[in-house]
């Protein structure tokens, strides 16, 4: 019999035919951890970045270094466990994918309270394991993202560095020009976070500008943007240009 065409003359075998099943070891690279070369349990994800680690092994890492393993990004100049985030969305990915993973992980956490006397924690109920069958997803299908970003970070600021006065030298160039902080804070909250950043000597003095308006370090983001209009904005962005001089002589 001959294949049956569509209105447009070609067959529709391609669309009763499944796309076939691929190996696990080619998303390796997506479900394992970098750093203990395992599967990833309690996916955990640097916000910089975007890679993603065990939680336990993400976390020991950032006991004597703050960069992340991968890219070597800066996490955070003192503190990389505050931009780290759990990525539930990527755990049940593999938790699917890697049959009996769960229920692994489910017993030794099971075990590991028990020797100590300790009471197991309730854990969820395990689905019986089905065929991993992976499938294209259609673009309107995919969800959202796993990140949220909290309603007390309701200012996104540019900082743009403008030049240091002759004499100063000796920091580094600022990475994070992109940041997303709480209207409250102060413009003496945005100098401190650029002297950590740059790693700026205290003989320097960090001053700020919105437009044509020097800042002084009281001033809330929140006003600033108030005060200054439109005109401080780029793309939703409140932009503040920086630049590092020298403190006048008495």
């Amino acid at each position: 019999m001959l294949p049956r065409l569509n209105h447009e003359g070609t067959t529709n075998d391609s669309e009763d035919e499944e796309e076939p099943e691929r190996p696990l070891s080619e998303f390796y690279p997506y479900i394992r951890c970098a750093l203990c070369s395992h599967f990833l349990i309690d996916a955990t994800t640097i916000i910089e970045c975007l890679h993603t680690f065990c939680k336990s092994c993400i976390v020991k890492h950032f006991f004597y270094n703050n960069r992340c393993p991968t890219c070597s990004t800066v996490v955070h100049q003192t503190q990389p466990t505050y931009n780290i985030r759990p990525d539930r969305q990527l755990q049940d990915i593999v938790y699917k994918m890697v049959p009996f993973l769960e229920e692994s992980e489910r017993k030794q956490m099971c075990q590991f309270y028990k020797e100590r006397g300790l009471d197991v924690p309730n854990t969820v109920v395990i689905s019986p394991p089905g065929p991993v069958v992976i499938k294209r997803q259609k673009k309107e299908n995919i969800p959202p993202s796993v990140f949220t970003i909290p309603p007390e970070l309701d200012v996104s600021l540019l900082l743009e560095f403008v030049g240091a006065e002759e004499g100063i030298a000796n920091y580094k160039p600022l990475e994070r020009r992109y940041v997303r902080v709480s209207g409250e804070a102060t413009v003496r909250h945005v100098e401190i976070f650029i002297r950590r950043m740059m790693e700026l000597s205290s003989a320097c003095q960090v001053d700020v500008v919105c437009g044509d308006h020097l800042l002084d370090h009281f001033q809330s983001l929140k006003d600033i943007q108030s005060f200054v209009g439109e005109e401080a904005l780029q793309d939703g962005l409140l932009v503040l240009h920086f630049g590092l001089v020298l403190p006048s002589q008495p």
